[in-house]
C-alpha cells in the first residue's frame, strides 16, 4: 500500500462521482485538486476544502489550463489522474442532421477527447520525471452494453475511454505508469436522477438485481483503491459498479 501523500487531480468534482472522489481522497490526506466547469460561488456552503481550477472542456484548450494550474498548485508534480468529467444528453436520431452532429461532437470533445488529451500529459508529466504515476478513468457500464437509442453518442465516448485506458496500461506498464478503467452502471447523481426519472425508474431498477443504483461513494471507494492502493499487476483492468445489470 502507498501511505505516502500523493498529489492528484481529479476532473469533473464539483458534484455526483467526482466530489465523492476528491472528498474521500482529501480526507485520507492526499494532496487533490478539483476541476469544475464553473466557479463555486463565494459565499456556497458546498465549497469543497481543496482546490478547484475552472475549465471548459468543450474548448480544445481547456484540458492544457486545467493541467498547467494543477501543476501549478501541486508544485510541479502529479501523481494521479482521474478523469470523471463527462456529460450525459439525449441525441434522438430524428434531430436535423447538423443538431446531431454538433451534440455528437460536444460529447465526444468532453468525454473523450478532453480525457485522452489529459492522460496525453500525465504521460509526458510521469516519463519525464521518471516516477511511477497513475491514471483512473471513469468510464461507464454503457462502453460495453451499449445505451439508450438517444444516447449511442455518450456509449461510443466511453467505449472509447476504455479502449484508450487499455492501450496506455500495455504501453507503458514498463515505465511504472498504470491505467485502470471503472465502469459504473446508473449511480445517484443528479444525470442519473434525471434519466432514472425520464425513463421509468422503476422498471430500469428492475433491470438491476441488486435492487438499487450505486452510490458515490462506492465508486468513489474504488477509484481510490485503484489510484492509491491497486497493485502494479492490475494496471489495465476494468472494473464493474453496477449492481449486477451487466455481466461480463
Amino acid at each position: 500500500m502507498i501511505s505516502v501523500e500523493q498529489n492528484i487531480l481529479v476532473t469533473g468534482s464539483s458534484r455526483g462521482i467526482g466530489r465523492a472522489i476528491a472528498d474521500l481522497l482529501h480526507e485520507a490526506g492526499h494532496r487533490v485538486v478539483g476541476h469544475a466547469s464553473r466557479p463555486f460561488p463565494d459565499d456556497s456552503p458546498d465549497a469543497p476544502e481543496w482546490d478547484v481550477v475552472v475549465a471548459d472542456f468543450s474548448d480544445f484548450r481547456g484540458p492544457d489550463l486545467l493541467w498547467q494550474e494543477a501543476i501549478d498548485l501541486l508544485d510541479g508534480r502529479i501523481d494521479v489522474l482521474i478523469n470523471n468529467a463527462g456529460i450525459f444528453v439525449a441525441n434522438p436520431i430524428d434531430r436535423g442532421d447538423a443538431e446531431w452532429l454538433a451534440a455528437w461532437d460536444e460529447t465526444m470533445t468532453i468525454n473523450l477527447t478532453a480525457s485522452a488529451q489529459l492522460c496525453r500529459f500525465a504521460v509526458q508529466h510521469f516519463l519525464d520525471h521518471a516516477n511511477e504515476g497513475r491514471i483512473v478513468n471513469i468510464a461507464s457500464r454503457a462502453a460495453y452494453r451499449g445505451d439508450s437509442p438517444a444516447h449511442w453518442h455518450y456509449a461510443a465516448s466511453k467505449g472509447g475511454m476504455v479502449a484508450m485506458t487499455k492501450s496506455i496500461a500495455r504501453a507503458y506498464a514498463g515505465h511504472g505508469i498504470y491505467a485502470f478503467a471503472i465502469c459504473p452502471g446508473f449511480t445517484m447523481t443528479g444525470m442519473a436522477e434525471d434519466y432514472l426519472a425520464s425513463r421509468g425508474g422503476d422498471k430500469l431498477l428492475a433491470d438491476i438485481p441488486l435492487g438499487r443504483v450505486a452510490m458515490p461513494d462506492e465508486v468513489a471507494t474504488m477509484a481510490s483503491f485503484c489510484a492509491i492502493d491497486a497493485p502494479p499487476s492490475m494496471t489495465g483492468a476494468v472494473l464493474d459498479v453496477n449492481g449486477a445489470s451487466y455481466v461480463r
